[in-house]
């Protein structure tokens, strides 16, 4: 069990990214069900929700058993996040639009998009493959809690979110067609997700609506 713990968090970039990924969107996902106030069962299960979606999803698109399924150590570290949620709405009166929560799922986010570049890489699928499945990797789980909190999942409507991902993804495929290392990708990968959402929260961004257009057409034909 320690060496298993010991491989998961150190092992590879992989290994890495997916730790920092687990317990950071455990502990998003967590935050979001104590504010609709779930009871803890709910708590957990819409935190392991956030945590593990997108990686099962990216593993079956890759044809493998979802490592979820494989290592007591991956529910481990998704329950740590989940705990340190709870720890966080004990000491914090809104612990879902604190600071450390909004930094942690911006570093969720690039953990996990780095995590799915890498897989997607090894299964050697085109750089098509490689974008999606890290954004997939990145955004799955937090649109699969949105469905447990009974809403629409707010990246197909609200935010600079997914689009940081598919950034990552891109940066991450940029860097291994120059002929980088995979840590050095996964590094860059990571720096731009995580860039990418920071300035996109601290600065309000937003991708347009077709209703968001339209009106800035109407006010180019006033002028």
């Amino acid at each position: 069990m320690g060496l298993d713990f010991v491989t998961v968090l150190f092992d590879s970039p992989f290994a890495v990214m997916n730790t920092i990924g687990l317990i950071a969107f455990a502990l998003v996902g967590s935050a979001k069900a104590i504010r609709e106030e779930f009871d803890l069962f709910g708590i957990t299960v819409v935190g392991l929700a956030m945590a593990f979606a997108g990686g099962a999803t990216r593993d079956l698109l890759v044809n493998r058993v979802p490592l979820v399924l494989q290592s007591p150590v991956e529910v481990s570290l998704g329950l740590l996040g989940v705990g340190l949620a709870v720890a966080l709405s004990v000491v914090l009166r809104s612990p879902e639009n604190h600071p450390i929560t909004l930094v942690a799922d911006a570093i969720g986010l690039a953990a996990f998009t780095t995590a799915g570049a890498i897989v997607a890489t090894e299964a050697t699928v085109s750089v098509f493959g490689v974008v999606v499945i890290g954004t997939i990797n990145a955004v799955g789980g937090g649109a699969f809690a949105d469905i447990l909190l009974d809403r629409s999942p707010f990246i197909l409507f609200d935010d600079f979110y997914a689009s940081c991902a598919v950034l990552g993804g891109s940066a991450y495929w940029i860097m291994g067609s120059v002929g980088a290392t995979g840590s050095t990708a996964a590094g860059v990968c990571a720096a731009v997700t995580v860039v990418a959402r920071l300035v996109a929260v601290t600065y309000s961004w937003n991708l347009p609506t077709v209703q968001t257009l339209g009106v800035l057409s109407e006010r180019m034909d006033d002028q």
